[in-house]
């Protein structure tokens, strides 16, 4: 292919400071534009959000600038007091960004002749040409993985020395990065399963239930120079759901499901407490619900009896609370309960995922079905939690209408 046809393409060459060819700044946007619109990044802005960010300063020349607190500040809007030893979220987004740039590259992304990589442990993301086989040589080379500022002159030595050398550390870094991986999917996925194992105990299908929100409607079209009167809206009950308390099913089931757990959906008035006696239960944002009978009695509760709404302990106040809520339920932050517990009114184990308002909800259901996320939330849990009831009050930014990844700022066991 020649210069003006890579141009053509987008794949204009740059050449380092070696003389090794790495893509230019215009056509690693342009892939990037690739990857945030496909079916692996398009259904998480948080992802998307990281990407564009790492990307797009390493192209500029800033991967110096790439730090975890950093990224934590500009990117999901820790405080300036945010201390990345307390707050994995930037990790763990990391993460599941290289997941999901790994699946993109098997499947939709396999013939792209650049990729964008997210090296393990490191947040300056590198950039690649892949070349494909020609009629010539019929094998596949792919120009070295050089973030290009970071490019330097490469020491002269022995042609047969230099392949030993890139083939040993090639495997190595294979063996290291499936070494990691390997360690990390077991211990996370047994702390999901450890949370899981005495509400999924049995072969009873799971109930997964999920509260109505009350809506008024007008009789007519409303316009601005004529608002409707209160006469005239009517209370809708049992029609619609939260769009977090939908996505907070939508990844529950997806579990479920990925588990070949049965379970059935359960919605309103369509519960009752014959349905909470047959089998366990997941109760997704119901604490102010016609439900809160059943958590009232638990240490952490949600409370919107009185402003602001919070979270109470022991029934009292406290400062997980949110003082500024407006009224259409819109907040730049929430608060939201986990709670695992085995009831006895119920005879059944029961799981609350459950925020001040949907936003905390869809967090809450992020986090107790990722096993990253169970890992942090659950450092330090005393011996035999997994026998014990337990609850996790969780805090989390809203950016954009989007929760960030929540992180735990109580817990209680008993």
């Amino acid at each position: 292919m020649t210069m003006a046809e890579g141009q053509a393409k987008g794949l204009s060459h740059e050449a380092g400071k070696n003389g090794l060819a790495h893509p230019s700044g215009d056509a690693v946007r342009l892939e990037l534009q690739l990857v945030l619109a496909s079916p692996e990044f398009r259904a998480s802005k948080r992802c998307q959000d990281f990407l564009s960010y790492v990307v797009e300063a390493a192209v500029e020349g800033r991967g110096d600038s790439l730090k975890e607190r950093t990224i934590g500040v500009d990117v999901f809007a820790r405080s300036a007091s945010y201390d990345p030893s307390d707050d994995a979220t930037v990790r763990v987004k990391a993460g599941e960004v290289r997941k999901r740039l790994g699946l993109y590259y098997t499947t939709e992304g396999a013939g792209d002749k650049i990729r964008i990589d997210l090296p393990p442990g490191a947040y300056v993301p590198h950039f690649r040409f892949i070349d494909f086989p020609d009629e010539q040589n019929g094998h596949l080379t792919a120009t070295p993985v050089v973030p290009p500022e970071l490019l330097k002159p490469l020491e002269r030595v022995p042609v047969r020395g230099l392949l030993v050398r890139r083939v040993s550390v090639t495997l190595l870094a294979i063996l290291v990065s499936l070494g990691a991986f390997s360690w990390q999917r077991t211990h996370s996925a047994s702390v999901l399963d450890q949370f899981w194992a005495p509400v999924l105990a049995g072969t009873s299908p799971v109930s997964l239930c999920v509260a109505f929100v009350p809506v008024y409607a007008s009789g007519s079209d409303p316009v601005a120079d004529h608002p409707p009167q209160p006469e005239n809206l009517t209370l809708l009950n049992d029609q619609f759901v939260g769009g977090g308390d939908l996505m907070a099913v939508s990844r529950l089931s997806s579990m479920l499901t990925r588990i070949q757990r049965p379970y059935h959906v359960l919605m309103g008035s369509n519960v009752s407490f014959h349905d909470l006696r047959t089998g366990p239960a997941i109760l997704v944002g119901y604490s102010y619900t016609r439900w809160k009978n059943i958590s009232k009695e638990l240490r952490f509760f949600i409370d919107i009896s009185r402003p602001p709404m919070g979270i109470t302990d022991n029934g009292k106040p406290t400062a997980w609370n949110l003082p500024n809520l407006r009224a259409d339920r819109h907040t730049d932050e929430d608060y939201a309960l986990v709670s695992r517990v085995f009831h006895p009114d119920t005879g059944a184990m029961l799981v609350e995922v459950a925020g001040i308002t949907q936003y905390g909800t869809e967090a809450a259901a992020d986090m107790v079905t990722n096993p990253a996320l169970m890992v942090e939330a659950l450092q330090g849990a005393p011996a035999g939690w997994q026998k014990k009831n337990l609850q996790l009050v969780l805090h989390l930014k809203v950016i954009s209408g989007t929760p960030a990844s929540p992180r735990v700022v109580a817990k209680y066991f008993w």
